[in-house]
């Protein structure tokens, strides 16, 4: 039996915060209980915001927490020909379609939608389903739109998708801390359809989180993704992305989140609290560990 393989994935387009660190220290841990292998990978998909700087300054992040680097590092950047190539065979099912309704157009389309006493379903993040172009544009406008060279972003027909790999999907869910890492996984029902029509690709960039993701874990070899709770219904994405593309299945392990004060999770753009300048001002290891839970 193969050894189980771990990664941590962190997108250097900002400083780490402990977060992070509480992540990419289980994900270490969980690979050593488990006679494992642990994995980092730079998720730099998005050229504009990661930067040389900020990832130098992550490796140095993770080299204080003591992680081990397996080389080589596997960054997005350098496989986009992969994600293009699984783009086009998603394309070639004829599950993929060019969406041009920007961020404001479906804004303006739910509030009027909802102001007229109808809701509007949203996905497990809140965020609207896509309404489909012609459900807010006229043929006219959508024509304008594609003939200007307009910006566009790559969508699944979740429909489509689920009618070809069946609505009995699931996926393995495992323990992530302590004694549960050893806990036999149990079946979560892939509830993809909640998502809509997620979108996978843009106009200038051939992949998207939910597919970078599945095809970087798949060369990878991971076979345990353990990331945040704030993640687990992504899981359903995921599953649906493995199976049309005949990717094998990972176990999954979700962990809790560490909240700020205001009780919402960490994020690096709302400038929480990073790693870095926690070392700067005197902060320990042993401190962070015990500030972390771990």
């Amino acid at each position: 039996m193969s050894k189980p393989v771990f990664r941590f994935a962190p997108s250097p387009n900002g400083h780490l915060h402990i977060g992070h660190a509480l992540s990419a220290l289980l994900n270490a841990r969980a690979a050593v209980a488990l006679d494992g292998r642990f994995l980092v990978r730079v998720e730099d998909i998005d050229q504009a915001r990661c930067t040389a700087a900020l990832e130098a300054d992550m490796f140095e992040d993770l080299e204080w927490l003591g992680l081990p680097l397996d080389e080589p590092v596997l960054r997005q950047s350098n496989h986009f020909p992969d994600y293009r190539a699984a783009l086009e065979r998603l394309q070639d099912m004829g599950l993929i379609y060019p969406a041009y309704l920007s961020r404001a157009d479906i804004r303006r389309f739910v509030q009027a939608t909802e102001e007229s006493g109808k809701s509007w379903p949203r996905d497990p993040d809140g965020a609207p389903l896509y309404p489909g172009d012609r459900a807010v544009l006229c043929e006219a406008e959508l024509s304008d739109r594609m003939d200007s060279d307009a910006p566009f972003t790559l969508r699944l027909d979740m429909g489509k998708a689920l009618a070809r790999v069946g609505a009995d999907l699931t996926w393995q869910e495992a323990g992530s801390e302590g004694k549960a890492l050893f806990d036999p996984p149990e079946a979560v029902a892939a509830e993809a359809a909640n998502w809509g029509d997620v979108v996978v690709a843009r106009k200038d960039t051939p992949t998207s989180y939910h597919l970078a993701v599945v095809v970087d874990d798949a060369r990878q070899g991971i076979t345990d993704v353990l990331r945040g709770q704030d993640l687990y219904h992504a899981t359903s994405v995921h599953r649906v992305l493995q199976e049309l593309l005949g990717l094998p299945q990972p176990r999954y392990r979700h962990h809790r989140l560490i909240l700020g004060p205001d009780a919402r999770k960490l994020s690096k753009s709302n400038d929480d609290t990073s790693l870095r300048s926690l070392r700067e001002s005197g902060l320990t290891l042993t401190e962070l560990r015990r500030r972390i839970g771990l």
